[in-house]
């Protein structure tokens, strides 16, 4: 290990009766239920996690933008309300702090880039809405990449986020600040975003959970493409059934968002514990034999296809037909990336990063036969993935194609002994399933002898988001390897 520093809860002061190292370590769903038991207050609640973040995040730097005298007052005011019988939410007292590209009323989004550094939003995201509304109580922003470009959590406003199982390493990217705050005991839910994989990579690498649910899931608000199904705003927990309580108060429709589904958030309130006997389960190491993964991964995914048997699934070796999914995403991440940036490029070249800049002009160099063609192959890709799925009920796959790397390094420059050309080139286990329009949880499946995490991907098919987090719980439950926590 290359960090020293103790996040193992140790020595977490608190004024108030209950035990905060009890309290920054709980699960949400726990947490929220002693509030509106009033077994303990929001203010200890708030109290435990800033001091927590007091602790470890001059360390770990997930936690940015941090406002602790707004929190306490409304750690207060939630109290008080709670005092007078008055109705609470889903997420009453929880304290949150928000990805920062995500807009917040009265509060730095800086989206990483020294061009955002003082910008303060007089409107929230709706996402952010819906989570304050359901009680939870806003602390600060969470670390991103400059313009959430790439799995890697550094930028030039606030710096690197470290992995807090080892904070030589990268937290992964782009909700890594989310990952690792939630990973180090400064949350206990975080709000996140994916494209490629930044939920996902994230999670994998903090130990955490994180789904990217079915687009339209999650509806987006105000959004530059109001149309976009490959970004999706999605949860982050340290448990299965406190990433689908979060769920519940993220998804939902709304008239703004022409691709919101109809289906109301309040599915994912309760988990329901599902029986994974004859479950069908398709497992695939790399991705049908697309892309390099890492002999260490390998090395602990494998083993967990057992875990699976014993739950009694049938686990065969398969994969969906992601044949040019490669081409596909990187056409409409590069469309997406000129679209929303491409101003930026023109006025600011000098203060982006050069992987940034390229992303951009790889869109300008886009047809709009690309586009069509893109289009087209993504709808092809989509049916087979249905298709797939009539045969099975999950796929199995790395999250990640590496372990945690250097946080030092922008990204790992080669994959099981393939050079990595792009600093999104080590993403595809992550963003070819992006393209399939399907739900994918991450979720903690073990260690490396370095103490290193590594996440297993369970994807299931289209707006099967419900059958995949309860697939994830049965695993989580079986093996329990998200209740390790950071060592020392």
């Amino acid at each position: 290990m290359s960090g020293d520093a103790d996040l193992s809860g140790a020595g977490t002061g608190s004024d108030s009766g209950a035990d905060a190292a009890d309290l920054v370590h709980a699960d949400a769903t726990e947490l929220a239920a002693r509030i509106r038991r009033r077994e303990v207050s929001a203010r200890e609640v708030v109290r435990a996690h800033l001091d927590r973040i007091d602790e470890v995040n001059p360390r770990v730097n997930a936690v940015v933008s941090l406002d602790p005298e707004g929190a306490m007052a409304a750690a207060a005011a939630a109290d008080e309300r709670l005092a007078r019988g008055a109705e609470v939410g889903a997420l009453h007292g929880l304290p949150i702090a928000f990805k920062d590209t995500h807009l917040t009323r009265g509060m730095r989004t800086t989206r990483g880039s020294p061009l955002y550094a003082e910008t303060v939003p007089d409107e929230d995201e709706l996402l952010v809405q819906r989570i304050q509304a359901a009680g939870a109580i806003r602390i600060g922003k969470t670390n991103v990449p400059e313009f959430a470009a790439g799995s890697h959590t550094f930028n030039p406003v606030f710096g690197v986020t470290r992995n807090p199982y080892d904070l030589g390493r990268s937290a992964g990217g782009s909700s890594g600040g989310a990952a690792a705050a939630l990973a180090a005991g400064m949350q206990p839910i975080a709000d996140g975003s994916d494209m490629g994989g930044s939920l996902r990579n994230p999670a994998s690498f903090c130990n955490v959970v994180g789904l990217r649910p079915t687009p339209g899931r999650v509806p987006s608000y105000p959004a530059w493409n109001p149309w976009d199904t490959l970004t999706v705003p999605g949860p982050m927990a340290r448990t299965v059934a406190d990433a689908a309580l979060l769920l519940s108060v993220m998804a939902g429709p709304d008239p703004r968002c022409p691709v919101s589904l109809e289906a109301p958030g309040a599915a994912f309130r309760e988990l329901p514990a599902r029986e994974l006997t004859g479950l069908r389960v398709a497992w695939t190491p790399d991705l049908g034999g697309r892309v390099p993964v890492d002999a260490g991964v390998r090395a602990v995914l494998e083993p967990q296809l057992e875990v699976f048997r014993q739950l009694g699934c049938r686990v065969e070796e398969d994969c969906p037909d992601l044949d040019d999914a490669e081409g596909v995403f990187r056409t409409l991440r590069a469309h997406h990336f000129d679209m929303a940036l491409g101003a930026v490029l023109d006025e600011s070249r000098d203060d982006l990063k050069p992987s940034l800049v390229w992303n951009i002009e790889e869109g300008r160099r886009l047809t709009g036969a690309d586009l069509v063609r893109a289009t087209a192959g993504r709808a092809r890709l989509h049916l087979g993935a249905v298709d797939f799925f009539t045969r099975y009920d999950v796929l199995l796959a790395p999250v990640s194609q590496v372990v945690p790397f250097e946080a030092g390094l922008e990204y790992p420059a080669v994959v099981d002994g393939q050079p990595q050309r792009t600093y999104i080139d080590w993403m595809r286990s992550a963003y070819f399933v992006s393209v399939l329009g399907a739900p994918a949880l991450s979720v903690p499946a073990g260690f490396t002898p370095d103490g290193l995490p590594v996440g297993l991907q369970i994807v299931g098919p289209p707006r099967a988001d419900l059958a995949v987090l309860q697939v994830g719980a049965a695993y989580e439950a079986a093996t329990r390897y998200g209740r390790r926590r950071p060592p020392r």
